[in-house]
């Protein structure tokens, strides 16, 4: 048996279910382009966390994630923080 548009979106109307599936590949396109920012993030917090640990600093720089936290609760509120400490756990690397 075949899925049908309504099926695969929850929609009541070929309409409906056309709008949906246009939004969903917007959306995939979107998180395409998230998940290369933080890649792109990672690697350039990896090189910051090398220049601090060659200079006989410590690899994170918690006053430093503490703005980054802020940053983004106050872009998207609560939420943003959780949002964030993910992204900061994943561009600390191995600690």
């Amino acid at each position: 048996m075949t899925a049908t548009a309504s099926d695969k979106t929850g929609a009541h109307t070929p309409e409906a279910a056309d709008v949906i599936t246009g939004a969903r590949e917007r959306i995939d396109s979107l998180d395409d382009r998230i998940i290369g920012l933080i890649q792109e993030r990672m690697a350039v917090s990896a090189v910051i966390q090398e220049a601090r640990i060659t200079s006989g600093g410590r690899r994170v720089n918690l006053s430093r994630e503490m703005e980054v936290l802020d940053h983004y609760r106050q872009a998207l509120g609560k939420p943003g923080t959780a949002l964030a400490m993910t992204m900061l756990e994943l561009c600390r690397g191995r600690v």
